[in-house]
């Protein structure tokens, strides 16, 4: 199954991916999201993983020690800001048709980005991915909201974001994690990393 991004950013966001997408797929890795907060000044947000799902602090400080320079090359944003790249977390987002295979069985939120019979918002169990009519790839969710609980089955193209939803059958379902995973690295250089915050869900280096 392809492992292209169904998320696409915009603006600022989207010219960052485009930057740190290719180093951080020569590393091995995925990107899976990039952020943007107006937290500390500014904070960009990596979000990546392997390609089984998993990632350690030490993943995250192989991807910041090399897109770091990078960014400072390209120099897509003026003035401070801090980098935080981090993993995925519990209630991630589904950012690839493999994620809503990979997590079948478990709650998720997902939004158009074009509505389907008036709707945009599904919130359900998936169900997985199968192929369309039209030769599409299709994501299926079982319905939360509705009295008779039906089956949707979505385009993965028309997906603007979707998300998992936290439940206790979400977290037995993590893989388990050496105690390093929960530790917060940081570093601290001008225009690329600075203060020290903790992820509760996440590994992330900053």
């Amino acid at each position: 199954m392809t492992t292209k991004r169904l998320t696409r950013e915009a603006g600022l966001e989207a010219r960052i991916a485009h930057i740190v997408e290719p180093a951080i797929a020569d590393l091995g890795y995925e990107l899976v999201r990039v952020k943007i907060f107006a937290q500390n000044g500014m904070t960009v947000q990596i979000m990546a993983e392997r390609p089984d799902g998993t990632m350690r602090v030490e993943d995250c400080e192989t991807i910041s020690r090399t897109i770091s320079p990078t960014l400072d090359v390209e120099d897509p944003i003026s003035g401070e800001y801090n980098l935080e790249v981090s993993s995925p977390g519990i209630d991630r987002p589904l950012t690839r048709a493999k994620d809503f295979d990979r997590w079948s069985g478990h709650e998720a939120r997902i939004e158009l980005a074009v509505a389907r019979d008036g709707r945009k918002r599904f919130r359900g169990t998936l169900l997985g991915v199968r192929d369309g009519t039209a030769g599409e790839k299709l994501a299926g969710v079982q319905l939360k909201d509705t009295p008779d609980s039906p089956e949707a089955w979505l385009p993965l193209d028309d997906i603007g974001e979707a998300k998992l939803i936290l439940t206790d059958a979400l977290i037995q379902a993590q893989p388990q994690r050496a105690a390093s995973d929960d530790v917060t690295t940081d570093e601290t250089t001008e225009d690329k990393l600075a203060d020290d915050e903790t992820a509760d869900n996440e590994t992330q280096v900053q």
